[in-house]
């Protein structure tokens, strides 16, 4: 199903009214966010992407065209000059805290104790912090202290 470009009129959307319906509406597949990952890892190619995510051809081709139409990748020429990659637009980058946060969530929730996993580290090396949301005042904020409130 195509996704809805961020201008789309209203009817195009899940939920029009939710930021959190509009991203997933643009990058809510599993695959999008694979690609994304591997795109903050420094992966560029249609190959790399395709050997890193075992992904198929055609979905991958699918998911490429779709994060490059809403503005998440931009299609450059390789250095050699002879294909195309694909390189991470400010927009795609912004997405680097929900991977941190998916990632952090993962590493508490989704791997027995003990078992081994992946790291993310720092440039000096050392493990990325915990991502902790805070509000105005400093405080810890979570679902229990937050509340949505509609505009318009």
């Amino acid at each position: 199903m195509p996704r809805p470009a961020a201008g789309a009129p209203q009817s195009a959307w899940t939920d029009p009214d939710c930021p959190v319906a509009r991203t997933l509406d643009l990058v809510g597949d599993r695959w999008s966010l694979l690609v994304i990952r591997d795109a903050m890892d420094g992966v560029r190619s249609f190959t790399e992407f395709r050997r890193r995510t075992g992904i198929a051809r055609n979905i991958l081709t699918d998911r490429l065209r779709k994060l490059t139409e809403h503005g998440l990748l931009t299609q450059r020429t390789a250095p050699s000059g002879r294909r195309m990659e694909y390189v991470l637009s400010d927009t795609g980058r912004d997405l680097f805290p929900v991977l941190l946060a998916l990632r952090q969530w993962g590493e508490r929730h989704a791997f027995d104790a003990g078992e081994p996993h992946s790291l993310l580290l720092d440039r000096h090396g050392a493990r990325v912090p915990d991502i902790v949301p805070t509000g105005a005042d400093g405080g810890v904020i979570d679902a229990d202290t937050t509340h949505v409130q509609k505009l318009g």
